[in-house]
């Protein structure tokens, strides 16, 4: 008789997901990675980010301005799972994705992202997982979509800012890409990112955590706060600046690769 052919793995299925003020122009680099090497990658423009035409200042809900994404999961065939890979503000669009889309998820990857449980609930949540940049004085740019009197509507770091930030670390050809494409975000959507009705199958999706050690966004303090609250199975490290996806790229694919390949993808 002869040997019995066993069939090949499918390459994993990546879906990248931008931080705030980003988009999946964000992801270039590595999508180049992941693509040269054989990996399936998505990356998701979320309502009013990136080229999505609406304006971020109509967008008031979470569930509105991460419509992309969970349209994107519904949409696929049955029993087909991605890893889900979300950046900064993009760990509560993966948080939401897991409440609603367990099955569809293999594995959830936050990059130094915020990760809460329950979205933005508390003062605590706030402290633990919303960026505190007072130390840079007047560090917005806000629009008042609903009048002066009311909350802002969208919020992007001053240019003058920017560098200094969230790009310390990385090359003078990415920030100056960033400079360009940068959008302001819907804040007052990201502010009511709430998910308290917890689905307890939420718990299966296995996650992992990827620090980023010279964080001037998502300070290492906080990411550690968040850690503690809701361990993930895995906490790698990284020494860059909030957006190892331009400071470190072949750092942190690396990591992908190897948490990826640590599950059983289908």
């Amino acid at each position: 008789m002869g040997e019995r052919e066993e069939t090949p793995l499918k390459p994993p299925h990546f879906v990248l997901i931008h931080g705030i003020s980003g988009g999946s122009w964000c992801w270039y680099k590595l999508k180049s990675m992941m693509y040269n090497s054989g990996y399936t990658v998505t990356c998701i423009d979320l309502k009013g980010a990136g080229i999505h035409p609406s304006d971020p200042n109509t967008i008031l809900s979470f569930d509105e301005y991460n419509e992309p994404l969970l349209h994107f999961l519904s949409s696929l065939p049955p029993h087909q799972k991605v890893i889900l890979v979300g950046h900064s503000a993009g760990g509560l669009s993966v948080t939401q994705a897991t409440h609603k889309f367990p099955n569809k998820i293999s594995l959830a990857v936050y990059v130094a992202a915020t990760m809460l449980k329950n979205g933005v609930l508390t003062e605590q949540d706030i402290k633990d997982g919303v960026p505190d940049l007072s130390e840079y004085g007047d560090a917005y740019d806000l629009e008042f979509g609903l009048g002066v009197n009311q909350p802002p509507t969208s919020a992007i770091i001053k240019k003058e800012l920017q560098r200094k930030i969230l790009y310390q670390m990385s090359p003078p050809e990415d920030y100056t890409l960033a400079s360009m494409l940068l959008r302001p975000g819907p804040i007052c959507a990201l502010l009511n990112a709430q998910f308290p009705e917890v689905n307890e199958c939420v718990e299966k999706v296995p996650r992992v955590y990827i620090k980023t050690m010279y964080d001037r966004v998502v300070k290492p303090e906080q990411q550690d706060n968040m850690i503690t609250k809701w361990p993930p199975s895995h906490v790698y490290s990284l020494e860059s600046d909030h957006s190892p996806n331009f400071s470190s790229p072949f750092a942190l694919f690396g990591l992908l690769v190897k948490v990826a390949a640590s599950i059983s993808c289908t």
